[in-house]
């Protein structure tokens, strides 16, 4: 077969279109290269600017485009400017790929709410262990309903060592709390920042600091993520902490018994209560109601109010199993509060109330007292657990794997020889950023999925205030507009102060659609440490594990393309650049005519050693090995693409 002119394997049907552009979406970029091949060509039919990119293609143009050109590329399936789209077993019309939006990007995309959303590709074919924590993650406790109770008890404990009884009417305000803050244990203050250290937002107690007064205190405006001095508050049972830690810094610097200090506070008797200590106070507090207190119990007394019995769950797990895949367990949590919790979300009952189905039957593996993220370090004993009473086995635990039986503590590289698993045998599906996502991804390789409960809200204000989104992005264009036709000779500068006044105040309106402190991921157009941390850690990430539910367990999650700026910003127009020899980068790539020094060529092929295998692996897609065997060699040879020459010319080095 011979390609039809530019648009190679395009339907027929195309051409009948005389609205078409040659910039068109439809037009694919392996097509548009071959623009300047027949660009010439086609002026001497039409004359000078026949087949503009930007204007309609008249019924000549259209008409000549159908006619098959004379020594053209080959058509094989290796030719990268024929590249088609695989079908499908089941029918498939490539004609509607794209038609459903204006950019062809999201015509397939499952809906929002039902979405797993991909940091980096993965087969779900590859992946033979399904992994998961149980708290916010298998079972996830009701906001703000669990917060206001952990809170209370909270602020209980802390009245009870000695605090002011007045920590007793506080109460919790939802609003306000967001994950991923820094609390500076020096200052007292609160911190959004961005990917980088830089800070987003400063806030003492509930006062929020302006730029000039953030300057006076960071003369850089940025922090060290990895300092001791700062607490990253990455986990949703921080939210309370959170709220709680802005209340006393409040509280004491407004107490007419205290004076403030630049670390703190001190008593008319000379007491001196400084932010860390008071840091240190709540977090004892905190761990003390979570490890000793009654909130477990208050809880697990009370399961139909604090936890959510999702539906899908159990469906989710069958079918994974189904999928001849195992599934496990790996929490923190204790077994007696584990056997609760689980047996609330998963045990079935008969009409008389007896359980015909325990929760156990779901998974091949279930570990307690984890010590998440000590479990991917060095660990603990492996220990087994008496399900009837909850007691620990004597001594480590080193037989086999018995299905129904109940393991504490352990390391990750015990728990792999136990199973036969490798790291990317097994996907670990948890809340937690770093005890879950971040050490099982560092130190044992293991595929991860993140699950952000915040990511409903953050996707609703998301597509219901585009209005905020699209000023902030008009305000872009007008600043860079601002400077369009100025250079290096410009001496008069720009007024962009009421450009930036507005940005400001479009951030500010965006941030507070989501709460007092913004978004979870991002501040205008900033990502937040969060956010990044997100990004380079968790392969996948979901508002809930039941999302993988849509999905058939041989789906391939692709990646994005991860775009730099000069990617993102500059279009695909065809157009190659064609530099003069005295340009900085000239020599790179492309060579001169000694004939005509203002004209150039890019060389587009490297001249390869006859000593190569003529052959490259490239690592596109990091989940992709299917072309690998065991030796380590290729287990199909690729064939080298093959285009048809004339006078011992390749069209490609016309382009």
């Amino acid at each position: 077969m011979v390609s039809r002119g530019i648009f190679v394997g395009e339907p027929a049907s195309l051409f009948e279109d005389t609205s078409l552009c040659l910039c068109s979406p439809r037009v694919s970029k392996f097509n548009r290269l071959n623009f300047k091949y027949l660009k010439n060509e086609a002026c001497k039919t039409f004359g000078k600017g026949a087949m503009d990119t930007e204007k309609k293609l008249t019924s000549n143009e259209v008409e000549y485009l159908m006619v098959p050109k004379e020594g053209w590329v080959k058509s094989t399936p290796k030719d990268p400017l024929e590249l088609k789209m695989p079908y499908p077993s089941h029918p498939f019309d490539q004609n509607s790929i794209g038609m459903d939006t204006p950019d062809g990007s999201k015509a397939f995309k499952r809906d929002t709410a039902n979405r797993v959303f991909v940091n980096r590709s993965l087969s779900l074919d590859k992946i033979k262990f399904f992994g998961f924590d149980m708290d916010y993650t298998l079972a996830v406790y009701k906001s703000p309903v669990y917060e206001k109770k952990a809170f209370r008890l909270i602020c209980e404990r802390l009245a009870s060592i000695g605090y002011p009884k007045d920590v007793l009417n506080f109460e919790y305000d939802e609003s306000f709390p967001a994950r991923g803050l820094f609390f500076d244990c020096e200052l007292g203050n609160l911190l959004k920042v961005d990917t980088y250290g830089n800070i987003l937002v400063c806030v003492h107690g509930f006062r929020f600091l302006s730029g000039y007064e953030v300057r006076k205190v960071y003369p850089n405006k940025f922090v060290q993520s990895d300092s001791s001095r700062y607490f990253i508050l990455n986990t949703l049972f921080h939210l309370p902490e959170t709220h709680l830690l802005a209340c006393l810094v409040d509280y004491f610097d407004n107490c007419p018994d205290f004076k403030r200090t630049n670390n703190g506070v001190t008593s008319s008797d000379q007491l001196l209560l400084t932010y860390k200590s008071i840091h240190q106070d709540i977090r004892a507090a905190v761990d003390w109601v979570h490890l000793k207190g009654t909130l477990k119990q208050i809880t697990v007394d009370n399961l139909e109010t604090y936890v959510i019995k999702e539906p899908k769950l159990p469906k989710l797990l069958i079918r994974m199993r189904q999928s001849n895949r195992k599934t496990f367990i790996l929490t923190n949590s204790d077994f007696l509060y584990t056997d609760k919790i689980m047996s609330f979300l998963l045990n079935e009952t008969d009409e008389s109330g007896k359980t015909i189905k325990k929760w156990t039957s779901y998974f091949d593996y279930v570990g307690v007292d984890a010590r998440k993220p000590l479990f991917f370090g060095e660990g603990t004993a492996l220990r087994r657990v008496d399900t009837e009473t909850g007691a620990l086995s004597i001594g480590r635990y080193s037989g086999k794997l018995k299905e129904g039986q109940i393991f504490s503590g352990g390391s990750s590289d015990v728990f792999c020889n136990l199973l036969g698993a490798e790291g990317k045998d097994i996907l670990y599906i948890g809340d937690h950023i770093f005890g879950d996502i971040l050490k099982s991804k560092k130190k044992q390789g293991w595929r991860t999925y993140l699950v952000i409960p915040e990511l409903t809200r953050e996707l609703e204000v998301w597509q219901s205030r585009q209005d905020v989104f699209t000023k902030l992005r008009d305000l872009d264009i007008a600043l860079a507009d601002t400077y369009k036709n100025l250079d290096s000779a410009a001496i008069d500068k720009p007024d962009i102060t009421e450009i930036k006044t507005s940005i400001k105040e479009v951030t500010n309106m965006m941030e507070t659609c989501y709460g007092q402190m913004g978004s979870l991921f991002r501040s205008g157009n900033r990502q937040t440490f969060f956010a990044s941390q997100a990004t380079r850690y968790a392969d996948l990430y979901a508002a809930s594990c039941v999302n993988l539910l849509h999905y058939p367990f041989s789906y391939l999650f692709r990646a994005p393309p991860q775009l730099m700026p000069h990617e993102s910003t500059v279009e695909h127009t065809g157009e190659l650049f064609e530099p003069t020899e005295s340009s900085a980068f000239a020599p790179r790539g492309f060579s001169f005519s000694d004939d005509n020094p203002s004209s150039c060529t890019l060389d587009l092929h490297r001249q390869i050693s006859k000593n190569s295998t003529g052959s490259v692996c490239r690592c596109d897609d990091d989940d992709d090995d299917s072309t690998e065997s065991e030796s380590g060699e290729s287990a199909q040879e690729p064939s080298t693409p093959v285009y048809e020459e004339k006078n011992g010319v390749s069209p490609l080095d016309k382009i």
